[in-house]
C-alpha cells in the first residue's frame, strides 16, 4: 500500500476511489465503508483510497485529549489488510478545519488528491463549521464528473459502532471484551520494555515495563488483564498477566504503568518492543497489606489468568498483533 503522509508526499491519482475519515481503531463500522470501497474501485478499475489525518481532528478544533485506538502506522497496516492501495494522511490544523465546504472538495480532494469516485459514511462532515455534507458532494459529484455513494451506519445490539464508544468501553470500564467485539478484533498496546523498580522479580512476579509507542494512545482503566504477549524474542504468543496502574501497594504515585508478567518466559526484553493484546479483564487494581497478601492474590491472578486463556480463542498467528 502506498502511504502519502503530509502534502507535500501527495501524488495526484484520479483513478483514485476515495472515503475520508479519521479511522481511528478501524472497527466494524469502518470496515463496512472499506469493503464497500474496495467494491467500488474494482467496479470502477480505480484505486481504493482513504483520506485520513493525524492529529485527531477534534484535538484540534476542541482542544481535547483524545486517545486514539491506532497510531497513523497501526491504521496504515489494518487498512491495507482490507484491501486499500493508497493512504493519504493530512497534519489537521486550525486552517483545514476551516477550508469552505466547496473549496475542500475542489482543491484536496479533486485536484490535490484526484478521485473518480468518492464513498462516505452517512454523517459524514466537512470543512468550516461541518457545514459540507453528503449533498454538496452529491452537487459537485455531478459539476465534476464523480459519483457519490453513502453509507449507512453499522450497529451492535441497536447501538451504532463508533470509535468514541470504543473508547468509553476501554477507559472507563475495562471492557476489553466489549471493545473487541466492536473493533472486530483485540484491542492491542505496543511499546518499548524499559527498566522499572524490578521489585516484581523478587516476589517471584518479575514484569516488563512498557512505555507506550505513542503517548496518545488509549490506555485502558486500571485493573489487572489476561493477554496475549507478542515480540521478536517470543517464538509464538505467550500468556501474559498485565497491570496498568499506580502500584497502590507500594505508594509508587499518581501516574499509571503498564507492567506484564509472561507467565512462561525467562529472559532479558529490555529495549525490546512488545505488543499486549488484551483478552479479558481479571480484576481492579487495589491496595493490599503486605507483600505477601499481593503475592498471593498474583498467584490467584495466574490461575485465573490460565483458566481465561484455555477458553479464549487461540491467535490467528504469531504475527497476529497488528502493532508490530
Amino acid at each position: 500500500m502506498k502511504r502519502e503522509i503530509g502534502w507535500e508526499a501527495i501524488q495526484h491519482e484520479p483513478e483514485s476511489v476515495v472515503t475520508v475519515g479519521t479511522f481511528d481503531g478501524v472497527h466494524r463500522g469502518h470496515q463496512a465503508i472499506l469493503s464497500f470501497l474496495c467494491d467500488r474501485a474494482d467496479a470502477l478499475q480505480g484505486v481504493p483510497t482513504v483520506l485520513t489525518f493525524d492529529p485527531h481532528p477534534r484535538s484540534v478544533v476542541r482542544s481535547i485529549n483524545v486517545p486514539l485506538l491506532t497510531t497513523i502506522d497501526e491504521r496504515a497496516r489494518a487498512l491495507e489488510s482490507f484491501g486499500i492501495e493508497r493512504m493519504v494522511v493530512l497534519p489537521f490544523t486550525r486552517d483545514l478545519a476551516q477550508y469552505d465546504p466547496r473549496a475542500y472538495v475542489q482543491d484536496v480532494l479533486w485536484d490535490t488528491i484526484g478521485m473518480q469516485a468518492i464513498a462516505v459514511g452517512y454523517d459524514h462532515r466537512f470543512g468550516r463549521n461541518r457545514s459540507g455534507d453528503v449533498e454538496l458532494l452529491r452537487t459537485m459529484g455531478s459539476e465534476y464528473g464523480f459519483s457519490v455513494e453513502e453509507i449507512p451506519p453499522q450497529s451492535d445490539d441497536d447501538e451504532v459502532i463508533s470509535s468514541s464508544r470504543i473508547r468509553t468501553l476501554l477507559a472507563e470500564e475495562g471492557a476489553v471484551r466489549s471493545a473487541a467485539q466492536l473493533l472486530g478484533r483485540p484491542y492491542t498496546l505496543s511499546g518499548t520494555v524499559v527498566k522499572g523498580e524490578q521489585r516484581g522479580r523478587t516476589i517471584g512476579f518479575p514484569t516488563a515495563n512498557i512505555r507506550m509507542a505513542d503517548a496518545r494512545s488509549c490506555l485502558p482503566c486500571r485493573g489487572v488483564y489476561a493477554t496475549r504477549v507478542y515480540g521478536a524474542s517470543l517464538s509464538e504468543p505467550e500468556i501474559g498477566m498485565c497491570n496498568i496502574g499506580v502500584r497502590p501497594t507500594f505508594n509508587d504515585g499518581p501516574h499509571p504503568t503498564i507492567e506484564v508478567h509472561i507467565l512462561d518466559f525467562t529472559g532479558d526484553l529490555y529495549g525490546e518492543t512488545l505488543c499486549v493484546e488484551f483478552v479479558q479483564r481479571l480484576r481492579d487494581e487495589r491496595k493490599f497489606d503486605s507483600v505477601d497478601a499481593l503475592r498471593a492474590q498474583l498467584s490467584e491472578d495466574r490461575s485465573h489468568c490460565i483458566r481465561v486463556m484455555e477458553a479464549a480463542r487461540p491467535p490467528v498467528s504469531s504475527k497476529g498483533c497488528g502493532r508490530l
